[in-house]
């Protein structure tokens, strides 16, 4: 089994070769400045990075150490440029490579969505294809490379999530809806509070009522008048 141990910044890394290979094939393999900018880029990127040269060098080098990433000098060129070993490690078609780069560059994400921002890297024919192609990353014998997440309150879809980095953490599931009986205690506690200032501010429109009265009386004054 290949251990999937990538960091944050190694998974970016991957993910920006692996889309720049399909989408730009012309523009590939990338420089260290070309690859900076794609990792650092505002569209179909979540979340969003900043990061530094060294950052990038520093995660090129672990990924050259573990076999995820090729340096190459093309012939006649003075800059060294990266290219990914997704497809010969990983045994993947064109299709699980778009799917797996977008679950990469992006997080966790449904079908429906898969299949809209895979469009610049492969064309899906409908999302019954987005599904197969899913499942045959998640059913892997030697190695699983998704897996479906629990699906969460609100959400008609499930999301899928690449297990590069080991075992995607599950968000928080929010808090259960109270029982009929909590809601109405709730209910009952936040009409008393109510009444109770409702009864206070009647009791100061009354002792103001008394006072206006006092001082509209003949020869009336209000307590506290000498």
């Amino acid at each position: 089994m290949i251990p999937f141990d990538l960091d944050a910044a190694e998974v970016r890394v991957l993910g920006c070769l692996a889309e720049k290979d399909l989408a730009t094939p012309a523009y590939y393999p990338l420089s260290l400045h070309a690859l900076l900018a794609a990792c650092n880029q505002k569209s179909n990127r979540e979340p969003v990075v900043k990061y530094e040269e060294n950052d990038v060098l520093a995660a090129l080098h672990s990924l050259e150490q573990k076999g995820w990433v090729l340096s190459v000098l093309e012939r006649g060129g003075r800059v060294t440029k990266y290219q990914h070993r997704l497809v010969e490690r990983l045994g993947l078609g064109r299709p699980e490579q778009a799917v797996l780069t977008v679950l990469m560059l992006r997080g966790p994400q449904t079908a429906g969505e898969l299949r809209t921002r895979t469009e610049r890297l492969y064309d899906f024919s409908d999302l019954d294809a987005v599904l197969t192609v899913l499942r045959r990353l998640a059913e892997r014998k030697s190695a699983p490379l998704v897996r479906q997440l629990d699906r969460q309150p609100g959400m008609k879809e499930n999301r899928w999530a690449h297990l590069l980095s080991g075992e995607p953490v599950q968000p928080a599931s929010a808090a259960p809806p109270q029982p009929a009986q909590g809601r109405l205690s709730e209910l009952e506690s936040r009409l008393a509070a109510l009444e109770q200032r409702l009864g206070e501010q009647g009791e100061r429109l009354s002792r103001m009522e008394d006072a206006l009265r006092r001082l509209e009386a003949p020869g009336g004054r209000a307590d506290g008048d000498r």
